[in-house]
């Protein structure tokens, strides 16, 4: 019987003969062959180069000929000496794939006078599609809550529109649990792709909820691809009741999962492992942030170091980064916000598992800016019309630009005024105020002001509420609080017992739901405020009656 071996010298000897007939042979072998992939912009430019400082790209040789769709016989190739290209017959080994990654959308999707859309980012996307065939495309969370057209469809919009552009996969985040589990599932319903998390759990079973799944392989130039999917150490960004039969494993119970799951890829032929989570690292952006023992909910050097993990995409803290870890892994996280694509080139010797990472980049809206609008766009904004048109009405006039701070003031001094209406002085409330943060653009614009206006503004649907606080607590966990999540607007008794807070005495304070869910604050829950109606909705009103003229 011939060996492994004889019959590869022998397939290789045929495969050179045959070359030398015809210029098309290899192409007629395995199908079409192009070139390694390179994307370029509209004007023609490389993009594998970094772009404002962002990221990082490395060069390099190789071979023009790659197979593209075909199944690969890897025992008929191989590459001892690594040049990328087989030992016997000289025909490239090297496969190109392009990775981008989009995280925290927080449902841009159309165009405003202060933030862009994804029309222009579509277009780009598309392109890359047209000249590359081993894109592979995904998302690592929170891409649906804050825009008027993703929050009034609950995320259907963005889902559809991730449809389209043939995302492979998208990492649950925190903020996906907005509107609660029943709006997950009505995507994950609609969705094409898979929704991924590899550690939400049910609490009453301890079993992996059903509407997301660990991990997907996806193929692409007879190559494999597993991507596992988790969701970080963000339970504290999530409104308690929104999750309240569900927990997450995080830290060392998480690392265990995903090194687990990268076995069982590896053993189903993955090639290359990919981790899309929903966390990610902070100002930093360096190698040693890995090794921070602080941040370790989110990753754990040892699946860069024991080779568990090839590539991580993350998310969550709107930090732009991109960069590679003492181990060689690179990590990538946009800002955010429709503020860019993550991007990372990937060229893998099939013959012997080499790989090599040839571009490393986060791409700026200035590299699309200038594309033609996609029709995807518009045609989604005709076919949720009746959703996203009730966010055009004008509510009245903003006399001039102000900033977050003014907002946050605004915001505190509504949730206090509608809460002495509704309760009065008899609960002596203390102050108003709680999480109050406006999203992204951060201010609001002179002129015409719409519902959408502030929906992107206050995009969460917290709901006012009177709570009870002992005096200790008033004082530990609020007056001397150095957390600037809450944002205190005093009222006159909140004035003037602050620096008089008798620790056994009960004490009352206007909040939103947000505030009020966490245990950790010690608020008893004494009233609700009218259901549905939402601290934008008091700004709505307040602008209805001319507040800002």
């Amino acid at each position: 019987m011939l060996s492994k071996r004889m019959i590869a010298l022998i397939l290789c000897a045929v495969i050179t003969l045959f070359s030398l007939s015809s210029c098309n042979s290899f192409d007629a072998l395995v199908g079409e062959s192009d070139t390694p992939s390179v994307n370029t912009d509209a004007t023609g430019g490389d993009t594998n180069g970094t772009d404002e400082g962002e990221g990082n790209a490395t060069g390099g040789e190789t071979p023009t000929e790659k197979p593209t769709d075909a199944p690969i016989d890897r025992d008929a190739h191989t590459d001892e000496d690594n040049d990328g290209s087989c030992d016997d017959c000289g025909i490239s080994v090297i496969i190109t794939f392009d990775f981008y990654a989009l995280n925290d959308l927080h449902g841009k999707f159309d165009d405003t006078d202060s933030q862009g859309g994804v029309d222009e980012m579509s277009t780009y996307l598309a392109n890359a599609y047209s000249t590359d065939d081993n894109v592979i495309l995904l998302s690592s969370g929170d891409m649906w809550q804050g825009s008027f057209e993703s929050n009034s469809t609950k995320g259907l919009i963005i889902t559809d529109w991730m449809n389209e552009l043939d995302f492979v996969s998208m990492t649950l985040g925190n903020h996906e649990y907005d509107w609660g589990e029943e709006h997950i599932k009505a995507n994950v319903a609609l969705a094409e792709f898979p929704f991924l998390a590899i550690n939400i759990y049910e609490r009453d079973t301890n079993e992996r909820v059903d509407y997301v799944k660990s991990s997907v392989l996806v193929e692409r130039g007879g190559m494999k691809i597993g991507i596992i999917g988790a969701i970080g150490d963000c339970y504290s960004s999530i409104s308690g009741d929104k999750v309240e039969d569900v927990y997450f494993k995080t830290g060392a119970a998480l690392t265990e999962l995903v090194k687990a799951e990268s076995e069982k890829l590896r053993a189903e032929g993955a090639d290359y492992i990919v981790y899309s989570i929903h966390g990610g690292f902070g100002s930093n952006s360096s190698a040693s942030v890995v090794q921070t023992s602080s941040l370790r909910g989110y990753y754990d050097a040892s699946l860069s170091r024991d080779g568990y993990v090839d590539l991580v995409f993350e998310g969550h803290t709107h930090k732009s980064y991109a960069f590679e870890d003492e181990y060689g892994v690179p990590h990538l996280q946009n800002g955010g916000d429709n503020s860019g694509i993550s991007h990372v080139e990937v060229r893998l010797n099939y013959a012997n598992g080499y790989d090599r990472v040839s571009a490393s980049e986060i791409i700026k809206p200035s590299r699309y800016a200038n594309l033609e609008d996609h029709p995807i766009v518009d045609e989604l904004l005709q076919k949720y019309a009746d959703q996203v048109d009730a966010g055009k009405l004008v509510l009245g006039q903003n006399s001039r630009r102000r900033n977050s701070t003014e907002l946050k003031n605004l915001v505190a001094d509504r949730y206090y005024a509608a809460g002495i209406e509704r309760w009065g002085k008899d609960y002596d409330i203390a102050l108003g105020g709680g999480f109050i943060s406006v999203r992204s653009p951060y201010d609001l614009a002179a002129g015409e002001v719409k519902y959408s206006d502030l929906n992107s503004l206050l995009p969460f649907d917290n709901q006012l509420v009177l709570c009870s606080i002992s005096g200790r607590d008033l004082k530990n966990k609020f007056f001397e609080t150095n957390n600037s999540n809450y944002y205190i607007a005093y009222g006159d008794y909140g004035a003037s017992i602050r620096n008089n807070i008798d620790y056994n005495a009960t004490y009352y304070i206007i909040t939103d739901t947000y505030c009020s869910s966490y245990a950790y604050n010690n608020l008893t829950v004494v009233d609700y405020y009218d259901a549905g109606v939402y601290a934008r909705d008091l700004i709505a009103d307040y602008i209805r009656a001319g507040g800002l003229e």
